[in-house]
């Protein structure tokens, strides 16, 4: 007699009749609004008059927003478990993770053989559907092979590719009975889907007991195989009428609905219920009251057994875990979210915009007391163990070690919030796990922007504790111009305000060197007044390229400070011309502005398309990303200098890097303007007399390096993140471009007072690479 500690479930199952679809629907629908958690559906494809459950799953999906769907169970041997699992990985990822899979062997031979199946013995269903399972789950990718082969005689692969992927683990659960399909759920299967009218309360204690033991066997831990049950029954109030006689079915009041569901969820291990009626009376009374009292009840019992309810890991999962991280004791709090390498949800977390990684562990708090949790777990990891430590927000930093390899992420994309707060000031707060087209599309509709960078998909948190060297930048400064105030969590623990009047100390390092000294949980940014800008594209003949840039730098400069313009200049390629891609905003809505600041620019060189000019809204430009994970490979090779003027030795040192062809990326940024109306001393970032911004990328490492070495004296500092340089032996240097000796000097001395442990020391540490503590931080 067990209860596993399983959270409660309940559900419902419904005949898919095709006699009244929208009613069979509507059904669906009902257990959403009621709190059901999930709905399914019976899967017999030869049956006359009956919907096809896959395609009725797919259509209740599109019908619902919260409620889970799954087939009880699907049909096997019907539905081939290659093409079961990509409809399954499909319709997962379109309802935002909301399917479960339940499976079956096969019934009613006769009928299916009628429509072209190959009888199987019982013995050969039992081989075929472990078949199925092993098939599933690699077209799931939870082998993260690129081929797949699974030898089988009833269904194999034989170097198929994976399919499209999921964002969480589907459950795989079994409707079975005999002795080799319980031992099957024990050793391969997430749960145990039976009727109770089928299996009765003997065969319910019988086959948990059959299917604990194959776990054991197998290696995993019994509580690992969620228990459910199929259940049904009519309400009775007659008096005398108590549910518990001999039938399997329910009957009686509620209350004794109750009396009769609670042994099996406290001795049985029955954790979720799916009710089967058709019935609408019968659905909704059974959600109003029957649900919470058994939930009120078991909760009650198991506080007063000590019943352990505890997150149960999958072997699968525990298998893949890395050295030096100590999974079980990740706070409750952040267990159900945490991802692990063994979990579906692994491959969408895993990496960044352009950087593969392998991290043992990626947690995702969603408030700032879970930041704090997180950080006191990876904190714990890194120091006593040096297990690496980084933190996400948008997770589209180039330099920024948002992902790595064996350790922890701690992934803020949960801490998303936009909120007005004053809106004669024009003060809003946004988390930093929002991404920047989504902050300019909620600015929009009051006429405000914030400067952000030329992409929407950049996270806040990053670009805002950086720079943010954007597409408003000559008109309206930085990004970090904007903070007026932050929430942040220090190495210790602690939470604190920072701005002008608040720990201005931290309020000054947050503003250029955030990544040293804690993560931010919440910026208060004023935004401006942009109800239209003008917009261009301008693709041109650069085969004159130092002239090209030095002409383009020069007219950056003259340019009025609503103006500002990035290039693009792309690897040269036998025969063509060199081509070059400027992007230039003017901060007006006035057409004739707009014309006579871009005709400059077309003037610089031959055009060789049609320029594309228009005044649109800030966030039509700076838009909102497509959802999605991040899917990078490998590690981006990319260096920044930052330089006051475009000379001509500068545009023609510039010219010979990408005539090289050892960059396949090169931009220019331009800045200035209203950033250098801020004293250098102001903020972390203290390259206000810059005007260019230089960022190059290429494929070989050394290539790169020694041509970007040898640009040295080109340049006047560097701008932190765009530089992936992190070579030991140029690490000082990399120090000295980013930070000038006064701003460094200032950075290291509150490091050492915030951070002596150095746990944040992922992105150019300014303490150096290492853990040290409070009696060492002082002399590096």
């Amino acid at each position: 007699m067990t209860d596993y500690g399983h959270p409660l479930r309940f559900g419902t199952f419904v005949t898919p009749s095709a006699q009244d679809p929208e009613a069979t629907v509507g059904l669906a629908r009902l257990a959403e609004d009621l709190g059901y958690d999930l709905v399914t559906f019976q899967d017999h494809p030869y049956q006359p008059r009956f919907l096809d459950t896959w395609t009725l799953l797919s259509y209740v999906a599109s019908a619902t927003e919260r409620i889970h769907v799954a087939p009880d169970v699907a049909n096997v041997p019907m539905r081939p478990p290659a093409v079961l699992a990509r409809a399954a990985a499909s319709l997962d990822l379109l309802s935002g993770g909301r399917v479960d899979l339940a499976l079956g062997a096969g019934a009613f031979w006769d009928a299916m053989v009628s429509m072209g199946v190959d009888r199987l013995t019982p013995g050969e269903s039992v081989d075929a559907l472990a078949e199925a399972i092993e098939v599933i789950r690699a077209i799931w990718g939870e082998d993260g092979e690129s081929e797949l082969f699974v030898p089988g005689r009833h269904h194999r692969l034989d170097g198929a590719t994976p399919g499209p992927g999921t964002t969480r683990r589907i459950p795989v659960w079994l409707g079975a009975l005999g002795p080799r399909m319980l031992r099957l759920v024990g050793e391969r299967a997430d749960g145990w889907l039976p009727s109770l009218g089928r299996v009765g309360l003997d065969g319910l204690r019988a086959g948990n007991a059959r299917i604990d033991a194959a776990a054991t066997a197998a290696g995993r831990d019994p509580r690992e195989i969620t228990r459910l049950l199929n259940v049904s029954g009519t309400f009775d109030d007659a008096d005398g009428a108590n549910g518990l006689g001999g039938a399997p079915d329910l009957h009686g009041a509620p209350a004794a609905w109750v009396d009769r569901l609670l042994p099996l969820v406290l001795d049985e291990g029955v954790s979720t219920l799916v009710l089967a009626t058709d019935d609408e009376r019968t659905t909704r009374r059974f959600a109003e009251e029957v649900v919470p009292a058994l939930r009120e009840q078991v909760a009650h019992e198991r506080a007063a057994r000590g019943t352990d309810t505890s997150r149960v890991v999958p072997l699968a999962v525990r298998a893949a875990r890395r050295d030096g991280i100590a999974y079980d004791e990740i706070p409750s709090t952040l267990a159900e979210r945490a991802v692990e390498p063994g979990d579906a949800a692994y491959a969408g977390v895993r990496s960044n915009y352009l950087r593969g990684g392998s991290p043992g562990l990626v947690l995702r708090p969603r408030d700032t007391a879970e930041v704090v949790e997180a950080l006191a777990f990876a904190r714990a990891q890194a120091v006593t163990r040096d297990v690496p430590l980084s933190v996400r927000s948008g997770g589209h930093g180039i330099s920024g070690r948002s992902t790595n390899d064996g350790g922890v992420v701690v992934d803020l994309g949960a801490l998303d919030t936009i909120e007005v707060l004053d809106d004669a000031a024009r003060l809003v707060r946004v988390g930093p796990g929002a991404r920047w087209g989504e902050v300019a599309a909620a600015l929009s509709p009051r006429g405000w922007a914030i400067t952000s960078g030329d992409y929407g998909g950049v996270g806040v948190g990053g670009l805002a504790t950086a720079g943010g060297i954007g597409f408003l930048g000559r008109a309206h400064g930085l990004t970090i111009d904007h903070v007026r105030a932050v929430e942040l969590v220090l190495a210790d623990g602690s939470v604190v305000r920072a701005s002008d009047d608040e720990n201005p100390d931290l309020f000054w390092a947050v503003r250029g060197a955030g990544s040293q000294v804690g993560i931010v949980t919440s910026f208060d940014l004023v935004a401006d007044e942009v109800a239209g800008v003008g917009f261009a594209q301008m693709v041109h003949d650069a085969s004159d390229l130092a002239g090209f840039l030095e002409r383009w730098g020069a007219t950056v400069e003259a340019a009025p400070r609503d103006t500002t313009s990035f290039l693009l200049v792309g690897r040269p390629r036998p025969g063509q011309p060199v081509v070059a891609q400027s992007m230039t905003m003017v901060d007006s809505d006035d057409p004739d502005t707009v014309l006579a600041r871009l005709q400059p620019f077309a003037a610089i060189a031959p055009l060789l398309a049609q320029a594309t000019a228009q005044i649109v809204p800030y966030d039509a430009v700076v838009s909102a990303p497509q959802p999605g994970s991040h899917g990078g490979q490998g590690e981006p090779v990319s260096r920044s200098g930052l330089l006051e003027h475009l000379t001509p030795e500068a545009a023609a040192r510039l010219a010979g890097l990408v005539l090289s062809g050892d960059t396949y990326f090169f931009q220019i940024r331009s800045t200035g303007g209203a950033a250098e109306d801020v004293p250098a001393d102001a903020t972390a970032y203290a390259h206000r007399s810059a005007r260019f911004s230089v960022v190059a990328m290429g494929a070989s490492r050394s290539r790169l390096d020694a041509r970007w070495d040898a640009l040295a004296d080109v340049f006047d500092g560097m701008y932190l993140s765009f530089d992936t340089d992190r070579r030991p032996e140029t690490h000082a240097a990399r120090l000295a471009d980013a930070f000038p000796p006064a701003t460094l000097d200032r950075l290291r001395e509150i490091k050492r007072r915030v951070d002596p442990a150095n746990v944040f020391r992922d992105n150019l540490p300014v303490l150096g690479p290492d853990p040290v503590d409070a009696t060492t931080a002082g002399a590096r």
